[in-house]
C-alpha cells in the first residue's frame, strides 16, 4: 500500500501544532508562509480530514491533528536517534562541528580556535552564541560549553573547572565611596531572562530590591554597566578579572555561589571522530584556563 503521508508532511503538521501559527511553522521549517499554507491544504485534502481549526489568533489542532502531531513527535524522536547513531559510526575527524556556548564563554573559546584549526584542519567549527541551552537531543548543536551547577542527565561530558564569582565595581566608583561597605552602593541586577542563574539567586537573597539601580539581560551588559560606574555587580571571575576598569570589592570570591564549567554532548555522538577530536582538544584548551575560571588568576598589582 502506498502511504499518502511522508515524513516532510508530518514535520509540517508537527511544526504548525508546536508553533500555533503558519508564520511560526514557516520560521521553524525555513520556508515561506505561503508554502506552509499550500502544503497544509494539500495534506488535509489528500487525507480528507481537517487537522487544524483556524482562529483569528492562530491555528489549533483538531482531534485528528492531535493524533497526527503525536505520531509525528514519536517519529521525530526515532529519526533523530537514527541520525545520531549513524553519525556515531563516522571514523574520520573531518566535517562541521556545531558548538554552542554563552556570550561570555564565547570570548574564551575564540582564543583557542586557531590552535584547534591548526591541529584539525579538516574540522570546521560552527559557533552558536546563545544563553539558552541548545537541545543536543534534537541536534540543534553537537557540543555545548556551559556554566551550570549540574547538567542534564540526558547528556554526557566533562567537568572542566569550578566557576568562581565575586563582587566588582569600577575603580572610579570605589574611589568615591567606601568600597568595602556594600550597603552604601547601588547594584546592577538581572532581569527575568536570567532569573534562573546563580547570580540572580544570590542577588535575591543578599541585595534589597530598592538598591537595584538597573537591570540587564546579559552578562556582558552587566559587566559594562559596572564599568560605567552604575553600581556594583556580581560577575564570574573570568569576566570581571579580565575587565581593566573593574576591581573586586573584596579580594575573596563568593564561596556560597557555586557553578561549574561543563563540556557536553549527546551519548550517541561521543564516538563520532570529529566530535571526539573536538571534545578532546577543547577539554585540554579550557582546562588551561582553570585558574581564570576559578578566580585564581588575578593581577594583584592592579587589584
Amino acid at each position: 500500500m502506498h502511504s499518502t503521508l511522508d515524513w516532510n508532511d508530518l514535520r509540517l503538521v508537527l511544526a504548525v501544532a508546536r508553533e500555533g501559527s503558519l508564520s511560526g511553522a514557516a520560521r521553524a521549517l525555513g520556508v515561506t508562509h505561503s508554502t506552509v499554507f499550500r502544503r497544509l491544504g494539500t495534506i488535509e485534502g489528500t487525507i480528507g480530514t481537517r487537522l487544524f481549526e483556524r482562529f483569528r489568533d492562530g491555528y489549533a489542532p483538531t482531534s485528528a491533528g492531535e493524533i497526527a502531531a503525536a505520531s509525528a513527535t514519536r517519529l521525530e524522536h526515532e529519526v533523530l536517534a537514527l541520525e545520531r547513531k549513524l553519525s556515531g559510526q563516522d571514523l574520520r575527524p573531518s566535517g562541521p562541528v556545531r558548538i554552542t556556548t554563552t556570550d561570555t564563554l564565547g570570548a574564551v573559546l575564540m582564543r583557542h580556535l586557531p590552535a584547534m584549526r591548526a591541529a584539525h584542519p579538516e574540522i570546521q567549527p560552527e559557533i552558536v552564541i546563545s544563553n539558552a541551552m541548545a537541545n543536543l537531543t534534537r541536534r540543534e548543536a553537537e557540543i555545548a560549553i556551559r556554566p551550570t551547577p549540574a547538567p542534564s542527565e540526558l547528556l554526557v561530558g566533562r567537568r572542566i573547572a569550578d566557576i568562581a564569582h565575586a563582587v566588582y565595581g569600577s575603580r572610579a566608583r570605589l574611589a568615591r565611596r567606601n568600597g568595602l561597605d556594600l550597603s552604601v552602593h547601588d547594584w546592577i541586577g538581572l532581569d527575568d531572562a536570567l532569573a534562573g542563574t546563580v547570580i540572580a539567586g544570590w542577588m535575591r537573597e543578599n541585595v534589597p530590591a530598592a538598591r537595584i539601580a538597573c537591570r540587564v539581560d546579559a552578562l556582558p551588559a552587566l559587566r559594562d554597566a559596572a564599568t560605567a560606574g552604575l553600581g556594583l555587580a556580581v560577575l564570574p571571575c573570568y569576566v570581571g578579572d579580565t575587565a581593566p576598569e573593574l576591581r573586586r570589592v573584596t579580594p575573596k570570591t563568593l564561596a556560597e555561589l557555586r557553578s561549574a564549567l561543563w563540556l557536553l554532548t549527546h551519548d550517541d555522538l561521543k564516538r563520532t571522530a570529529r566530535i571526539r577530536a573536538t571534545l578532546d582538544f577543547l577539554a585540554k584548551a579550557l582546562a588551561s584556563e582553570r585558574a581564570l575560571f576559578e578566580g585564581r588568576r588575578v593581577d594583584r598589582a592592579r587589584r
